[in-house]
């Protein structure tokens, strides 16, 4: 396969192929030289071409496995049939069942050992998540009144801080024990503001994805 003829069907060799490496073999034990080995004769001058390190083709791994969500969340947080709390919850819940989310946990290592990549990801939530997805739907909650606050970008960004980075086992190392409690704590802390955004069976789907982290 040329790279210079094909060059979007080579990257997505390349995304696919490492993709699957990672989530076998882990991000930290799978080298370079592995990717170029599954690649069916691409040589390290095709990777270079559109990658310029494996870091960054973990950014890209984890943003196509994560692209696939976005007309859900689109959809939900379109649909005026829903109250802003109920488009909050619908979310956390699609977010978590959907069998993409096992994916990113299998191929992301340990953000604290990776500043790069974490800085990354909050990058990512903080101008990507936050703004498109969360404040919407907030607004609108507090326009029906199913949400109660005063102060919807602060807690969209509340929100998401203890969602996605202190209850995120890839960032805080814990036993499903701690993070139970935690998830616990989240839901009392929202309740003030007439949220849940997670059920027992949400908290359970989260427990199952941390032993993903025992293992890195």
């Amino acid at each position: 396969m040329s790279r210079n003829k094909y060059p979007e069907e080579t990257r997505q060799l390349i995304i696919d192929v490492s993709t699957k490496l990672f989530m076998e073999n882990g991000y930290e034990k799978t080298s370079l030289q592995d990717i170029i080995n599954h690649l069916g004769g691409l040589t390290k001058g095709a990777i270079y071409h559109h990658f310029k390190s494996k870091e960054e083709i973990l950014y890209a791994v984890v943003t196509h496995i994560c692209n696939g969500n976005i007309p859900i969340m689109v959809a939900i947080r379109d649909d005026k049939s829903l109250t802003g709390k109920e488009r909050l919850e619908k979310m956390f819940a699609v977010s978590l069942q959907n069998p993409k989310q096992k994916d990113v946990f299998a191929v992301t290592p340990n953000l604290l050992d990776n500043p790069t990549f974490l800085s990354y990801y909050i990058k990512m939530v903080v101008s990507d998540t936050v703004p498109y997805y969360i404040v919407p739907v907030i607004k609108a909650g507090v326009a029906d009144g199913s949400i109660k606050t005063e102060y919807p970008e602060e807690l969209s960004d509340l929100i998401m801080f203890l969602s996605d980075v202190w209850l995120n086992p890839l960032i805080f190392q814990m036993s499903t024990e701690q993070l139970v409690k935690k998830a616990k704590l989240l839901n009392q802390l929202l309740h003030p503001f007439g949220i849940q955004v997670l059920s027992e069976d949400l908290i359970m789907r989260l427990a199952q994805f941390q032993t993903f982290t025992e293992i890195k």
